[in-house]
């Protein structure tokens, strides 16, 4: 009676460990749970720059662009009939740059037309010209430092829900209703 009385005490120790260790877990914040990833801040490129277009960015970056031509967003300007094609408010998410100084501001820009490289990139004109002396060479490290520094990886804030938010930013509900106008 007395080894059933001193296992069952040791038993209700462990479940009483057991379930002070559960409370402990479950009660530490998600990123106390989560490994440490050192943030690495990406510098600005330089200042002063232009849209350029992605025809320009093909010169370097010819898969890419051809990736892209065949991908919807470089047809989204394609998507707004006449009554939107002058819409403000659906101009910033079917061109590029719109409301910017060198950004998309009419037919005539066809080059920014579309969602681009540089819609993601931000303007270019400071990479092309940097990567236009480095011309089809291999590149050093510093070389490829020096490329990769004078345009965004991406840019800095959440450029794609801007646009991609579920009909959040159409009065009608489908494609099909929009293009009715």
């Amino acid at each position: 009676m007395a080894g059933v009385k001193r296992l069952g005490l040791v038993f209700g120790a462990i479940g009483v460990v057991a379930l002070v260790a559960l409370i402990a877990w479950k009660t530490q914040p998600l990123s106390a749970m989560q490994p440490k990833v050192e943030e690495v801040e990406e510098p600005a490129p330089p200042e002063g720059q232009t849209y350029i277009g992605a025809k320009k960015c093909a010169a370097c970056h010819f898969e890419q662009y051809m990736t892209w031509k065949k991908d919807k967003h470089s047809k989204a300007f394609d998507l707004l009939t006449d009554a939107y094609a002058e819409n403000a408010e659906c101009l910033g998410c079917h061109t590029t740059g719109y409301g910017q100084a060198t950004g998309y501001k009419s037919a005539a820009d066809k080059q920014l037309a579309g969602v681009t490289c540089e819609a993601c990139h931000g303007p270019g004109s400071k990479h092309a010209e940097v990567c236009e002396q480095f011309a089809k060479k291999k590149l050093s490290e510093e070389e490829e430092k020096v490329a990769r520094d004078s345009i965004w990886k991406m840019v800095p804030h959440n450029v794609c829900v801007h646009c991609h938010i579920t009909k959040g930013h159409h009065k009608s509900k489908t494609p099909k209703e929009l293009r009715k106008k």
